[in-house]
């Protein structure tokens, strides 16, 4: 019975259905969350939805991952860490075009909207935490979930010092640094694939 094959199916089984969940969670986030920013006209909100976007763009192709040979995997890995860089970068654009021609955050709905934020990605945190030493794929996505969790303590965090400063720039500020975290988080995801590759491949 060892070599029926039993584990596998399981475990394939087992991440569809965290996927699905954390592809749908991200999915609705997503749509309030850009909602909201535009609403709020805060570069924060707006930059972290985007990435629940991404996100849900990178579980979506987890999800086709799994099951399928080692250089699906190691492919999704690397769609999905490019897609995260070319996110990031179109959020950049809006960032830098806010800090031109100017905002005016709403603080509180930043701070609401960043804790309902935060309460949905740790559990997508929880949920992904098992599988963060699996296969290519799945650590791509718990690498996603890690970095959402810190950008929404410092989209609170933004808020806050927009109301008490009384200054759109702290906004701006967090917009930056999640548009960093976001990039960096791709650029390791395709270090991470390259090294699937090479140890694949020896």
């Amino acid at each position: 019975m060892s070599g029926c094959g039993c584990e596998i199916e399981i475990r394939d089984r087992e991440q569809r259905r965290v996927l699905i969940i954390l592809l749908a969670i991200n999915g609705v986030m997503f749509l309030a969350e850009f909602g909201l920013g535009i609403l709020s006209e805060s570069t924060a909100l707006i930059a972290d939805s985007l990435d629940m976007l991404a996100d849900a763009g990178v579980y979506g192709i987890g999800l086709y991952a799994v099951g399928r040979a080692a250089e699906h995997k190691i492919r999704a890995a690397r769609w999905s860490g490019l897609f995260q860089i070319l996110l990031g970068l179109g959020v950049l654009a809006d960032i830098l075009r806010r800090a031109i021609f100017g905002s005016d955050p709403e603080s509180w709905m930043m701070m609401a909207v960043g804790a309902v934020a935060l309460v949905a990605n740790v559990i997508c945190l929880i949920l992904i935490a098992r599988h963060r030493e699996g296969e290519v794929h799945m650590r791509a996505s718990w690498i996603f979930s890690k970095n959402d969790v810190i950008a929404n303590l410092g989209i609170i965090l933004g808020g806050l010092l927009v109301h008490l400063l009384d200054s759109r720039y702290p906004d701006i500020v967090i917009g930056l640094a999640i548009v960093m975290l976001v990039i960096r988080g791709g650029l390791h995801i395709l270090q991470d694939a390259r090294r699937e590759q090479v140890a694949g491949g020896a």
